[in-house]
C-alpha cells in the first residue's frame, strides 16, 4: 500500500535562521518532497480557504488570533479518502507549540483508526512542540510513530536525516 504525505505549509515571508526571507517554496513542503521523493508517496497539500497573508508579521498575528480561539480554519478541499493509505506523513510548521489550526481541521474531518502517523515538522528552534500529543488526542485511534522535527533553516539538507526516519 502506498504513503501519503500531507501536509501544510507556506511559502511568503517566513523566519529563517534569525532574519524574515521571502521563500518561493515554504520549507515544510520542501520536506514534503523529500519524503515523496524517497517513499513514492501520494502527496496532498493542506490549504485553508482563506490564506495567511504574505507579510511575516500579519501571517503569524492571524495564524495565532486563529489558535486563541481554537479556530478550525474552513479548507479548499480534502482528499476524497484516506482509505487506501495506511501510513500517512503529516507535515506542519510549529506554530506556537503545536500544528496550525487548518491541520486540527483536517485531522478531526477523518477517522484515522488503524493508520499509522508520522510526523514532522518544520521548526526554527522549538522542534515538534506539543504536536505529537495533539495529534494523539485528535486521532485516537491511530498510532503516532515519534516525529521528525526539521530546522526549517536547514531544511535542504535534511534529506539523510528524513531517510534514517522515515
Amino acid at each position: 500500500m502506498k504513503p501519503l504525505v500531507v501536509f501544510f505549509s507556506r511559502a511568503d515571508q517566513n523566519y529563517v535562521n534569525g532574519a524574515i526571507k521571502t521563500l518561493e517554496t515554504g520549507n515544510t513542503e520542501v520536506a514534503a518532497g523529500m519524503i515523496q521523493e524517497l517513499t513514492g508517496a501520494d502527496m496532498f497539500k493542506i490549504e485553508p480557504r482563506q490564506s495567511y497573508s504574505k507579510d511575516y508579521n500579519e501571517c503569524i498575528a492571524e495564524a495565532q488570533a486563529d489558535q486563541k480561539r481554537d479556530a478550525r480554519p474552513e479548507l479548499k478541499q480534502y482528499p476524497d479518502s484516506l482509505d487506501g493509505y495506511d501510513v500517512i506523513y503529516l507535515g506542519y510548521p510549529n506554530y506556537w507549540g503545536t500544528m496550525p489550526m487548518a491541520v486540527f481541521t483536517l485531522l478531526e474531518h477523518f477517522d484515522f483508526t488503524g493508520k499509522t502517523i508520522k510526523p514532522f515538522c518544520t521548526h526554527e528552534g522549538s522542534g515538534m512542540g506539543n504536536s505529537e500529543n495533539d495529534i494523539r488526542r485528535l486521532c485516537p485511534g491511530a498510532k503516532v510513530e515519534k516525529g521528525l522535527p526539521i530546522r526549517g533553516g536547514s531544511v535542504k539538507s535534511a534529506k539523510a536525516d528524513i531517510q534514517k526516519w522515515i
